[in-house]
């Protein structure tokens, strides 16, 4: 069966059963294997800007001078 055939019979449900579908689909999709290259239950450490301290100084020095060269480009084309 194709999706332009369930389409119509899926659409004449009623509000909570489309959700319990949607559900339902989400739980196979979310247990199928090799679908992201994460593996579930296992801890992923992510770098993150907290505690990193100077880092929003060189933020702010590269934001700068990207302002600074995109004025600096805008004054050349007038």
């Amino acid at each position: 069966m194709t999706l332009t055939e369930l389409l119509p019979a899926i659409r004449k449900l009623s509000l909570p059963d489309r959700l319990q579908l949607f559900r339902l689909l989400a739980e196979e999709f979310d247990l199928q294997e090799d679908i992201a290259p994460l593996k579930p239950f296992k801890v992923y450490y992510l770098s993150t800007p907290y505690n990193s301290f100077g880092a929003g100084t060189i933020l702010m020095q590269v934001l700068n001078e990207n302002s600074s060269m995109l004025h600096q480009r805008l004054i050349s084309y007038s």
